[in-house]
This record gives C-alpha cells, sequence and structure tokens, in this order.
C-alpha cells in the first residue's frame, strides 16, 4: 500500500529546512497508538512532510492507507476513508485472520474490496445505529490491518461524517495504529480538536509548519536551479513568495521556462517583472471570489495601497468605515490572503498582493492611487514622498511624481542612502516631458550618486545623452563630463572613463573643488595604459594646486590619498610615511566612505610592490571602516582584496572557489571584475589545469586591451608567460613577456615590469639566448633604485642570478638565496616556494649544497598550498635528481600506492588520446570539475608538468 509520490511536479528533490517537524511526526508514528495533525497554510508543504517521512529507507515498507479529501460543495461521506481502504484489497487477501463479522458493514460501501469483506449485515432501522456500526467496521478493519499508518490528507474539506469518525477513532484507536492529518491553518478550528485533545492515547501532536526562512529559501531555489545565488536574488526571491515553499518552486518553474537555470540567479531584474505562475493565479482568484463584493472591493483598495495597508488610510481610500474595513480583512485573513504581522494585516506574499491588484480595472487602479496619494499627503508627520512618488507614478500625475521622486531621493541621500537615491532619480528621469532645467538638474544629482549607488550602467546612457542633446554650460557640463567619467570607469571601460574626466578639466576651471577631485583621479597610475608616470604625477601637482584654490580641507584630503596611492605604486618609501599620517588625520575619518577606499586601494597597492604586511592591516581598516558604514559599493572590493591577501600570503584552501565566484556571473563591480579574473587564472596557473588557466588569462587580456586598461593588463601577460614556460613554450612565453614589457616602458614604472623581466629572461635561458637580455636586466636594476618593493626586487636578484650561472655557480647560488630570503621575510609564502624550487634545482645539478632539502621544503609548500601542477612538475625535477619524494606525493592517494585509481587511469587514457575535458566528462557521465580533478591527479602522480606529456607516458 504505497504512499505515492510527493506532491506532483515538485521541482525539488531535497526537503529543505523541517528537521525537527520531521523528527516530531517521526516519533508519532513511532509509538503507537498516536494522533499526530500536520497543520499550515496552503503550500507550506503538509503533503510533501508527510511523503518525505515515509521515503526514509527504514520506513519505505511501513504499512499504510493514505485517503484524500476532495474540495466540494457536497463532500461525500466517510470518502477519504473509503478511498483508503480500496488500497487494501490485496493486503486482505494476503490475510490468514479472519476478520470481524462487523467489518460487514463496509462492504456495500466498498464494492471493489467486498469479496475479501465478511458477508453484509442486514440493514438496522436506526440511521444513527447504522452509522454506528459503520463506524465500528472501519476500526475493526483498521485493527486488522495493523499495525499501519493511516493517512488523511486536507481533512478541513472532510464532510461531517468524516469528521464524526475521526472523533470515533480517537476514543477507540487499536493499539498498533498511528493516525496523520493534514489540515489547512486558514480553515479555522477542525470539529475535531477537542475529541483529539481528549484521547486515551493522550492528546493528538501538532506540528505546525511555518514559512522558510530567507536562508532556506535560498537552499531550496540553489538546489532547484543548481547554482548559487547572490544575496540580490534571494531577498526578492524570498520577499515575493513570502517563504511557501509551493510558491517558490511555481516561480522558479515560471523563471526555468523563460531562461536557463544558471542564467536565472544573475538576473534578480526578472523577479520585479515576472508573470504570475498560473497555478498560484488560480488558487488566489479562488480565494479571493470566495469574498462578497464590498470586501473584494477594500481588498483590491488594501493592494494598492501596499503589502502592509494602514487602517485609515484604506478606509478613506475604500470610502468605508472602519468596521467595515475591519470585518473585510478578518475576512481576507481567514481565506488566506492576508496574515498577521505585527499587529496588522499584510499581504501573505508579494505574489498574493500582485494578483488582487491586477483583478482591479486599470481605470480603477489609477484612481485608487489617486486617492492613496491625497490621504497619504492628509496624514500627519514627515510626508511619504517615497511613496507618495510611487502613488502619483501611478495615478498619472507626472509632475506631482517627479517633484515627489527628487525629495525622496534628497531624504535617501542625506542618510547615505545612494542606492535608493539613484533608483528615485533614474525613475524620474525616464520622464520624457521634463524641461530642460529639471532634467540638467536631476541628471547631476545622478551623476553625484550613481557612482556609490552601484547604478553604473542606468546612469550612463542618460547622461552621455543630455551631454549629447542638450549640453548644459560649462561648469556644470565639467561636472557631468567627470561624473560619466567615473561612472564609465567603475564600468569597466577605464579608457572611456579617463577621456572624459580629461575633457571635463577645462570645464571646471572655475570650480577648484571639483577641479582638484578631477585631477586626483587622472592621477592614479594604474588606469590607462598610454599615459605616464610624468603625467600622473603632474596631475597631481595640478590637483595640490586646486585643492588650495577650493580652500575644501576634504580635497586636500582626497588628493593627499590620490598622492600616496602614486608613490605606492612606484615603491617609494615616502608612500608610507604619507599614508600613516593620513590614517592618523581626523579629517580622514570623519569621511568613512573616503577612508574605507583610500585603506583598500593603497592595500592592492601594497599587493602590487609585495608588502603583505601592509597590505592586511590596510584590509583589516579598510573592511572595518566600510562595514561600520554600511558602505555597500566596496563589498566586492573587500571580497577581492581579501582573496589578493589570501593568495599572497598562502592561505588557498577554498579560495578557487571564493575567486571563481568574484569572477563569475554575479560579479556586480564590472571594475574589480578583471582583478578577480587574472586572481583566477593566477590559482589556476599554479593548481590546474592548464588550459583553463591560459582561457582566463587570455581573456583578461582582451578585456584590459580592449578598454585601455594598464592594470591588470601587465600582470595578466606576465602571468600568462610564466605559464606558457611551464609547458615549455618559451616562444610564447617571451611574446607575452615583451608585450607586457611594452607597457611597463610606456608608463615607466619598473616595479611593474620586474616580474616580466624575469619571465623574458627565463624564456630566453630556455632558448639557450640569457646574456641577451643583460641590457635589460641593467635597465630594471636601474629603475628600480631606491625602491621598497620585495617582490619587484626578488625578481631583479633572480634575474641576475640566472645571468650569473654563466659565469659560475656560485655568485647566482648567492643572489637567489637572497631572493627567496627576501621573499620569505615579505611572507610571500607561494613566490618564496617557487625562488627555494629554483635554487634547490641548481644546487642539485651542481652536485652542491643542500639542494635535496630545498626542493622537498618547496614541494611541502606546493603541498600545503594545493599547486598540483607545481608538485607535478618538482616532483619530475627531484626523481631526475635523485632526491627521494616524500610520502604522500611519491604515489598519489595511499589507497594505489604508487599507481593511479582505475578511474584517473580512465580519464588519463582518454586525455592522452587527445580528447577535451568536456569530451572525458560527456563520455563518462562525470562533471568537468570532476574530470579536472582527476587529470591533476594523475599529472601529480606521474610527475608530468602538462597533459601533453600523457601522450607520449605509459598511464595504462
Amino acid at each position: 500500500m504505497p504512499l505515492g509520490p510527493a506532491p506532483s511536479g515538485s521541482l525539488s528533490d531535497v526537503l529543505v529546512g523541517r528537521r525537527s517537524e520531521l523528527a516530531l511526526l517521526r516519533s508519532s508514528i513511532a509509538a503507537p497508538p498516536s494522533l499526530a495533525l500536520v497543520e499550515g497554510e496552503a503550500g507550506i508543504g503538509k503533503s510533501r512532510l508527510v511523503a518525505e517521512l515515509f521515503a526514509a529507507p527504514d520506513l519505505a515498507g511501513t504499512r499504510r492507507l493514505v485517503g484524500q479529501c476532495e474540495q466540494l460543495q457536497e463532500p461525500l461521506p466517510l470518502s477519504p476513508l473509503l478511498d483508503a481502504f480500496r488500497l487494501a484489497g490485496d493486503e486482505l487477501a494476503r490475510s490468514p485472520l479472519p476478520l470481524n463479522p462487523v467489518a460487514g458493514a463496509l462492504a456495500p460501501l466498498l464494492p471493489e474490496i467486498a469479496e475479501h469483506l465478511p458477508p453484509p449485515l442486514p440493514p438496522l432501522p436506526d440511521q444513527r445505529a447504522e452509522r454506528h456500526r459503520v463506524f465500528r467496521a472501519a476500526v475493526a478493519l483498521l485493527e486488522h490491518l495493523s499495525p499501519l499508518v493511516l493517512v488523511l490528507e486536507d481533512v478541513h474539506w472532510a464532510d461531517a461524517g468524516t469528521h464524526d469518525f475521526l472523533a470515533f477513532l480517537a476514543a477507540h484507536q487499536p493499539r498498533d495504529v498511528a493516525v496523520i492529518l493534514t489540515v489547512r491553518t486558514e480553515a479555522g478550528l477542525l470539529p475535531i480538536r477537542e475529541a483529539f485533545a481528549r484521547a486515551p492515547s493522550g492528546p493528538a501532536r501538532t506540528i505546525s509548519l511555518a514559512p522558510l526562512s530567507l536562508p532556506e529559501v535560498e537552499e531550496l531555489a540553489r538546489g532547484v536551479l543548481k547554482a548559487d545565488l547572490p544575496p540580490e536574488f534571494a531577498a526578492p526571491l524570498y520577499e515575493k513568495t513570502g517563504g511557501i515553499p509551493f510558491v517558490v518552486e511555481e516561480v522558479l518553474r515560471t523563471l526555468l521556462e523563460r531562461l536557463p537555470a544558471g542564467e536565472i540567479p544573475g538576473r534578480p531584474d526578472v523577479l520585479a517583472d515576472l508573470a504570475v505562475p498560473t497555478v498560484l493565479r488560480d488558487v488566489v482568484l479562488q480565494r479571493l471570489s470566495s469574498l462578497d463584493d464590498p470586501a473584494q472591493e477594500i481588498l483590491g483598495a488594501a493592494a494598492v495601497i501596499g503589502m502592509t495597508p494602514d487602517d485609515r488610510v484604506l478606509a478613506e481610500v475604500s470610502d468605508r468605515s472602519p468596521p467595515e474595513v475591519a470585518r473585510a480583512l478578518a475576512r481576507a485573513q481567514a481565506v488566506g490572503l492576508l496574515h498577521e504581522e505585527d499587529g496588522r494585516s499584510r499581504f501573505r506574499h508579494a505574489l498574493a498582493r500582485q494578483i488582487v491588484y491586477e483583478s482591479v480595472a486599470v481605470s480603477g487602479r489609477r484612481w485608487l492611487h489617486l486617492r492613496t496619494a491625497r490621504a497619504l499627503e492628509s496624514g500627519s508627520g514627515p510626508r511619504p514622498v517615497a511613496r507618495l512618488a510611487h502613488h502619483f507614478q501611478r495615478a498619472g500625475r507626472t509632475a506631482d511624481f517627479v517633484g515627489n521622486a527628487e525629495a525622496a531621493a534628497d531624504t535617501a541621500l542625506s542618510h547615505g542612502d545612494d542606492a535608493t537615491a539613484a533608483r528615485f532619480l533614474l525613475r524620474a528621469l525616464e520622464v520624457e516631458e521634463l524641461p530642460r532645467d529639471v532634467r540638467v538638474r536631476l541628471a547631476v544629482k545622478l551623476g553625484r550618486v550613481a557612482v556609490d549607488g552601484l547604478a553604473h550602467a542606468q546612469a550612463v546612457p542618460i547622461l552621455e545623452r543630455l551631454l549629447a542633446t542638450e549640453p548644459p554650460p560649462a561648469p556644470l557640463r565639467g561636472e557631468l563630463r567627470f561624473a560619466l567619467g567615473r561612472l564609465l570607469r567603475q564600468h569597466g571601460e577605464v579608457r572611456a572613463g579617463y577621456l572624459q574626466i580629461e575633457a571635463a578639466i577645462e570645464d571646471l576651471r572655475e570650480r577648484p573643488a571639483l577641479l582638484g577631485r578631477a585631477l586626483a583621479v587622472l592621477s592614479a597610475p594604474e588606469t590607462v595604459a598610454d599615459r605616464g608616470i610624468g603625467e600622473h604625477t603632474a596631475r597631481c601637482d595640478q590637483a595640490e594646486l586646486a585643492a588650495r584654490r577650493s580652500g575644501d580641507p576634504d580635497i586636500g584630503i582626497a588628493v593627499r590619498i590620490a598622492r600616496a596611492s602614486l608613490l605606492l605604486e612606484q615603491g617609494d618609501p615616502a608612500a608610507w610615511r604619507l599614508i600613516d599620517a593620513l590614517l592618523a588625520d581626523e579629517r580622514l575619518r570623519a569621511t568613512p566612505r573616503e577612508h574605507a577606499r583610500a585603506c583598500l586601494n593603497w592595500a592592492q597597492g601594497a599587493l602590487h610592490i609585495g608588502r603583505l604586511d601592509r597590505a592586511e592591516a590596510l584590509l583589516a581598516e579598510g573592511r572595518q571602516v566600510a562595514n561600520e558604514a554600511e558602505y555597500l559599493r566596496v563589498a566586492e572590493v573587500v571580497e577581492l582584496v581579501t582573496a589578493a591577501v589570501d593568495h599572497a600570503a598562502g592561505r588557498w584552501d577554498g579560495l578557487e572557489a571564493r575567486v571563481a565566484r568574484l569572477a563569475g556571473a554575479f560579479a556586480r563591480f564590472a571594475a574589480a571584475l578583471p582583478d578577480s579574473r587574472l586572481l583566477h587564472g593566477a590559482l589556476l596557473a599554479a593548481m590546474g589545469p592548464a588550459e583553463r588557466a591560459a582561457g582566463c588569462l587570455r581573456e583578461v587580456i582582451a578585456v584590459a586591451s580592449r578598454v585601455g586598461a594598464v592594470w591588470p593588463l601587465i600582470p595578466a601577460r606576465m602571468t600568462l608567460s610564466r605559464l606558457l614556460l611551464s609547458l615549455d613554450d618559451a616562444t610564447g612565453a617571451a611574446e607575452q613577456a615583451r608585450a607586457a614589457l611594452a607597457l611597463v616602458r610606456a608608463k615607466g614604472n619598473w616595479v611593474w615590469g620586474a616580474e616580466s623581466v624575469l619571465c623574458l629572461v627565463d624564456a630566453m635561458d630556455a632558448q639557450g639566448r640569457a646574456a641577451e637580455t643583460a641590457g635589460l636586466v641593467a635597465e630594471l636594476r636601474a629603475g628600480l633604485a631606491g625602491a621598497g618593493a620585495p617582490l619587484a626586487q626578488a625578481a631583479l636578484l633572480t634575474a641576475e642570478a640566472v645571468l650569473a650561472r654563466a659565469h659560475g655557480g656560485e655568485r647566482a647560488d648567492q643572489l637567489q638565496d637572497r631572493a627567496r630570503v627576501l621573499l620569505g621575510e615579505a611572507g610571500l609564502r607561494y613566490e618564496e616556494a617557487l625562488a627555494g624550487e629554483r635554487l634547490g634545482r641548481w644546487r642539485c645539478e651542481r652536485g652542491t649544497g643542500d639542494g635535496g632539502t630545498l626542493l622537498e621544503k618547496a614541494l611541502r609548500a606546493y603541498g600545503a598550498l594545493g599547486a598540483d601542477r607545481d608538485i607535478a612538475r618538482i616532483c619530475r625535477v627531484m626523481r631526475q635528481n635523485g632526491v627521494p619524494i616524500p610520502y604522500p606525493w611519491r604515489g598519489g592517494r595511499p589507497s594505489h600506492g604508487g599507481t593511479l585509481s582505475s578511474r584517473e587511469r580512465e580519464v588519463a587514457l582518454l586525455a592522452a588520446a587527445g580528447r577535451t575535458n568536456q569530451e572525458i566528462a560527456d563520455a563518462l557521465f562525470l562533471s568537468r570539475r570532476t574530470v579536472e580533478s582527476h587529470i591533476a591527479n594523475a599529472l601529480r602522480k606521474l610527475g608530468l608538468a602538462s597533459r601533453k606529456e600523457l601522450r607520449t607516458f605509459p598511464v595504462a
């Protein structure tokens, strides 16, 4: 007697939440005789909970009878009970025990199984006695079939006879029978509750199901979509659905009809424009139709007012008395359209409100919106400009809408909520018939708030169109251009933004405060590729003059921040004196957003030059200030810098997944995206697979080249050069290094070029032409004179060591050891391991010193990092030089000793045959990520550097 499937069409294979409720239900049926009442509103998951109970392996064989009450105008007597008994025919046929003769009273009601029941009994003259005999017969049949669980679904729809039987059953429940009933809370109190409370077996257990929490809705959606959800999608999904599982699944089902599952989490906008799922609309409209006309009209007005309508406003808008409004809201709550929250009536979820709202005629909605606006205006207290803007817009009153939208933006800005301010200004600027002076005023305000309001993509075309079609006077034009340039830069269009700000300079001559800020932005060296350090320095000098002319101390702080960044990127020790002075300046601390941005920018600059200690301290201060100020714009930057610091410090556990998310489709801050993808590419270059690393780095190079961003173009080419060299492509490595060095020379900052110089020296050394780079190394040495940049200085020492090997090993060893020690003192664990591996290899090749010890130390460092490609390479070096490889790297996992597992061998053979990862995944029914893991393991165990070598290695 199977229970049957979980609710039809359920998208989720896993029950989310409900752990305690499921445990309570399980404990109830484990100790019969027992009664359990599973209650909750429609769609909350009552049936799913029962289905999950019996899906457990240890309960799958439990004998159970299931009956379903139906929503009929005149329910059939005992219908759910008789439906449940009809499932018992096979069980009765197998039973060797005789049935109680009274069970024959059921034979006329159950012709399908009458042959297995005792003969029908003669009718009784008293109808009440007949019903009592049928009840006794049903209890006798349950006892005969026991042990079992009787499940009756949707008992709120049951007929009076079924309710009476359940009361009888509670008083005469067989010893080995457990009863589970599901019921909707909005249906009111069941007449059987008192009987269940006084049952001889003990009061019924009531298991109440509440809506899912936000994390649980996120978990449910993640399971359906098979993708992570950013907060920007999860929060509105929760708000839209009220946490009701059925509604969540119906929303996701509707979205899946329009978009691929993987794209949905990155498109929170689709929730705002969501068409209500048909099934849900039918349910809500049916409940709405059960109300009388006055109640429907009042509820329609409530939907116009909002999710939680104010009683006074609702009475005024609907033109009804407060008692009439109260009665209508009570009826709507009784049918499940509303619920009580904090003592007020609220729509059960946003979609319920949307359905009721759309049930009102369009003309009626406009009229109700206007009445709502007038009612809100007449209220006491502060003017609710945000709500007024909404209602006037829906009422078609454009002038009133724009005025209130601007006021709402001003209010939001005064509270530091740039994002809300930007949304109101964008909506106001969508009005076509705005007067020119109003449009310019709104656009100027939008330019001021959109950068921190993360409204870059929406604001850019508005400002571009205004500048092209209705250019304002020069001072305002300069401000708009400056704002547009900043927005373009934040949107990832680095060169276009830089050019806009350059164009604004002339227009800002008479506005020294704005001029100082614009020049400070132009002084940042890590922006465009075709402006040199000398030009950035000149812009910074001009910014200082403008700041002094403005007399505004805040502008002076902004320019000093820019000066510190400019010096820091060049490794100038003076940068730290200026940074320390600024961090102690109360004027910087008084502007938390400026403070947070400065710390994060300086932390990134510190990483660029290899000052991990300062980067960690600046990151910690920037994160704390941003959190205290609730500065959402920099949230992704904080995550990025945290990941970059962890990468430099060798804290790689779980880092690849974090960086992949930052570099993925959910990223909101376009300006940080290339840096995130560079970091991802650098990680993959060490961890594997090399193909993904190369693809990621080439994408960064293509994007950075297109938008004209010098950073991360230089380090991306350097990292790709290093990767290609590890794949024995010295020509390609040299090409990437030369391209990076061309950018370094144009910029005039050798601190950024030291690692690229080393890559070129290594690539030329691989071709036997290292001596040709002597002049370049001398140029680098001159360029780094006096620079406090450990990463660059270590690269210079290593390049000099490579050249010194041509004149004997001792000098080369000394230089390389100095580089290794310098990187170790800087805390740069991965770079230190690379330097140690190089030194160990050289010493092993010369047969001197502690080369083997250095190689083992580097191997252990790579192992701690999870740098599988480096592990494979260094194991090969150790084998070639007769250095013992310690466990576990000498042969892979302990369970397979020195051999590949069967799956690793299978994957390696296909890779050796030239199959791509995706082709292998399809052939073996694996995920691509699993294939990548098997290949990385095979390369490590076989001591190979790349999958190319699999083609000539006997993996079988």
